[in-house]
């Protein structure tokens, strides 16, 4: 990759509305954006080393707390009670993101919901990875955190963007503790190839640079140290599923290949609908890349909805 002085900045690459939404939807960004990594024998083999059992601490954690996991201090968080029969909603940040970005989010389904958040490590105020991470090593945290916020307690994964895809991808391992799934405009399945289909080799100026940013994140050259190879789409079962895109098509704006990006995202989500044989696909008509923030009531009825009919069919 050249040297990162001479390439041109992103609000060279992009308007400067635009530039926050479409560096989170692509995991662009000069301070840092991550996407998760995979590849066809993790994909198959996803957190082997489970906890056999599963046991929560005595003490509920409310509002922020470092909690250990494989050795790691990950930073969560917690609001709202347990009712019985109701599932503890867990929510994923994006890339680049943190549990921060999902506070109003979190305090409001808090009022009605048991549910957490934390950061992954390599975001907001959790330890740095101590070396690459895959879908693997990300999914055995994710494992550890569930373990001590929800214990033997049913989980719903709420995920945003990269979140979206983690969540999508840890769920079919998982059948006997994920019992409901919601994407939000959640990074495709096959978000390598789409963007190096759409954006070829010969590609000149702010579309050449675009590129080379995301095959470098893909890489891991980012703060979480993932690495993104495509993957399958997995059957979860039957759980619940509500997979909503954003409506303001930002992609757009990408100079040139912008329409063609819109519509490998559009068709991305579609994807992810195999997920589940009761899955759902919404669009959120005023949003952008941020659901939950363009448009939070969208995010928190389709959360309460699919706890709701987790909690039901249990």
């Amino acid at each position: 990759m050249a040297d990162p002085a001479s390439n041109l900045s992103l609000e060279d690459l992009l308007p400067r509305r635009l530039k926050a939404t479409v560096v989170a939807a692509l995991c662009i960004t000069v301070a840092g954006a991550g996407l998760a990594g995979c590849d066809s024998d993790s994909m198959d083999n996803w957190d082997p080393l489970a906890p056999a059992t599963r046991k929560a601490e005595a003490a509920p954690i409310s509002g922020p707390q470092k909690i250990e996991v494989a050795g790691r201090s990950v930073n969560v968080s917690c609001s709202g009670d347990v009712a019985e029969g109701e599932p503890v909603v867990v929510l994923l940040h994006g890339a680049g993101d943190g549990l921060d970005k999902l506070a109003a989010l979190q305090k409001t389904l808090g009022e009605k919901n048991r549910v957490c958040s934390y950061d992954r490590l390599g975001s907001g105020a959790s330890d740095q990875p101590e070396g690459p991470q895959s879908f693997s090593s990300t999914g055995k945290i994710l494992t550890g955190v569930l373990d001590r916020v929800a214990g033997d307690n049913p989980v719903v994964l709420a995920g945003h963007s990269l979140g979206g895809l983690i969540a999508a991808r840890y769920a079919p391992a998982h059948q006997d503790r994920v019992k409901g799934l919601v994407l939000m405009d959640a990074t495709p399945p096959t978000m390598v190839e789409d963007i190096t289909k759409t954006i070829p080799k010969s590609a000149t100026g702010p579309a050449a640079e675009l590129l080379a940013q995301n095959v470098a994140i893909f890489r891991g050259e980012n703060p979480e140290k993932l690495v993104i190879t495509d993957g399958k789409v997995r059957s979860a079962g039957d759980i619940p599923v509500e997979v909503i895109k954003h409506g303001q098509p930002y992609l757009a704006a990408v100079p040139t290949y912008g329409p063609r990006l819109e519509q490998a995202w559009t068709a991305g989500q579609r994807k992810w609908l195999a997920v589940s044989g009761s899955s759902k696909l919404s669009t959120a008509e005023k949003s952008g890349h941020y659901i939950y923030v363009d448009q939070p009531d969208v995010a928190v009825q389709a959360i309460r909805r699919v706890a709701s009919q987790a909690a039901g069919e249990r």
